[in-house]
């Protein structure tokens, strides 16, 4: 990578001395009785934000922490075991396997029950500078730390204690440092050396630092346009600037992916509307199809014949009744009204003669 060859030695060793001096200077005109170190930071600017956020681990050749600094141990409950017996036993595996500089072991029951109120986890945060925790509790300690932690980014670090290796991933954990890429911005910090350390020695884990975070960073094309060093008081002070010619690097792609965007629409539209054409041209040949179906059917059907309906002739017996039924529904005279009693009283007796002569 560019990053690599262009990062010149005797040019970090001129910032870095320059930086030491301005911290002697001050730290005299101040407070001469304090010897308190600073820490060095390198600031990383990249040309375009990540897209993804990333945690880099930084192994260091040197030392970046003093011997001064307090570090606490996070470890898990042992079985059959209390508070204090776990504190015993995981303070004689630490001497066993020759792990120093750890200055106090919590379990995990005890930062339950005693770090719970919010004062008290506020002094364990402002009592110790780093935090180590067992890999095997790791996720059930944000819940019990708080945010308060993750905002001074003194988040614990994981380390497996069953490791054969322990006093080795510890001192690595330790005397290492790590990079935080957020998808926020595009700058980012590490801290690298103290103010305590030889020029020589803060410029080689400079070196270091670049060289893992150039082969780590998830990024193509031109990754990195400036570095600065600066410590918690001084100013950034420049130490690697990015060649211009990456500039046009980066302008060309981004001017040939709208194109390549350009060119993709255009395709998609040239294949919808070829498709909708095809479409509609298919949609066309089955009504033509469908019509001249229609059209051949008509033709063979045959076209039925009118037939004249025949009225039905009444029969004589229907009319021979209809004459009965008009003269039994035909009026009475009016002569015949008055005295019908005698009249019919007459022929009936007219009747019985008749019936008897015979």
């Amino acid at each position: 990578m560019a990053e690599k060859a262009l990062l010149d030695r005797s040019q970090v060793k001129k910032a870095v001395q320059a930086l030491q001096a301005f911290l002697k200077n001050k730290a005299s005109g101040e407070a001469p009785f304090l010897d308190e170190t600073q820490h060095i930071s390198l600031l990383f600017t990249l040309w375009k934000i990540p897209k993804e956020a990333q945690t880099i681990r930084i192994p260091l050749p040197h030392g970046q922490r003093s011997d001064t600094e307090e570090i606490c141990l996070f470890t898990r409950d042992e079985p059959n075991m209390t508070s204090e017996q776990t504190q015993r036993f995981y303070k004689k595996l630490l001497q066993e396997r020759g792990v120093k500089g750890i200055s106090e072991i919590i379990p995990y029951k005890v930062l339950k029950t005693e770090y719970k109120p919010y004062e008290a986890k506020r002094r364990l945060l402002g009592n110790f500078d780093l935090f180590i925790s067992d890999d095997r509790i790791r996720r059930l300690l944000p819940s019990h730390l708080g945010k308060h932690f993750y905002k001074s980014k003194k988040e614990p670090l994981c380390v497996n204690l069953q490791s054969k290796h322990l006093a080795r991933d510890i001192e690595r954990v330790i005397q290492g440092t790590s990079l935080k890429v957020t998808n926020k911005g595009c700058c980012c910090m590490a801290r690298v050396a103290h103010s305590g350390m030889t020029a020589d020695e803060v410029t080689e884990n400079i070196e270091a630092a670049v060289q893992t975070v150039v082969t780590k960073l998830r990024m193509k094309g031109p990754v990195i346009k400036l570095i600065h060093i600066k410590s918690q008081t001084s100013v950034a002070l420049p130490v690697y600037t990015s060649d211009l010619g990456h500039l046009s690097v980066l302008e060309s792609k981004q001017a040939q992916t709208p194109k390549d965007k350009e060119s993709a629409s255009t395709k998609k539209n040239k294949t919808e509307d070829k498709e909708q054409a095809d479409a509609t041209a298919e949609g066309k040949r089955k009504v033509k199809k469908v019509k001249k179906n229609k059209a051949a059917a008509e033709e063979e059907e045959e076209i039925p014949q009118l037939v004249p309906i025949e009225t039905p002739v009444k029969k004589p017996k229907l009319e021979k009744a209809s004459k009965k039924k008009k003269l039994e529904k035909a009026p009475k005279p009016a002569a015949l009204k008055k005295g019908t009693k005698a009249q019919s009283k007459l022929i009936k007796k007219t009747d019985s003669k008749f019936c008897c002569i015979l």
